[in-house]
């Protein structure tokens, strides 16, 4: 209903994709063949893009990955099209305080960092610790 969804499909159309259904609900358009985004799929709106097939996606040994898609399928769903700004700036905090675009990402910890193949934790870049400190069991600035 936001429009997200059909950015998916159209994506998925317009690079040749093949898209089936999964399961929650969710689309999978398999095979895209373009350089990804870091990882073996992404997510627009209700449809997970993969360069594998549905049946790879849908194995019982990747489940956690499909639930942290579906995760973030639910973060569209909610925020619609405002998904993509609050996103790239979570990247950007994430990126600013650690070397990774995911750790410090609240929608990429949100939908599961571990099911998502991310580290759960990395250290803290120099200014950060610099202009917060190293207080005793403190290992990040507010509001991370």
């Amino acid at each position: 209903m936001n429009g997200t969804t059909l950015v998916g499909l159209l994506l998925a159309a317009a690079t040749g994709t093949r898209v089936r259904r999964g399961r929650h609900g969710v689309l999978i358009a398999e095979n895209f063949r373009f350089r990804m985004p870091a990882g073996s799929c992404f997510t627009v709106g209700s449809v997970i893009i993969t360069n594998r097939s549905a049946e790879w996606l849908l194995a019982e040994q990747r489940a956690r990955l499909f639930t942290h898609e579906c995760r973030h399928a639910a973060q569209y769903a909610f925020l619609g099209p405002l998904f993509w700004p609050a996103y790239w700036v979570a990247c950007g905090w994430s990126i600013a305080l650690t070397t990774s675009y995911g750790v410090r990402n609240w929608f990429e910890k949100n939908a599961g960092l571990a099911d998502g193949h991310y580290p759960e934790e990395l250290p803290l870049r120099p200014w950060v610790l610099k202009i917060f400190g190293r207080e005793e069991g403190r290992t990040a600035p507010p509001g991370t």
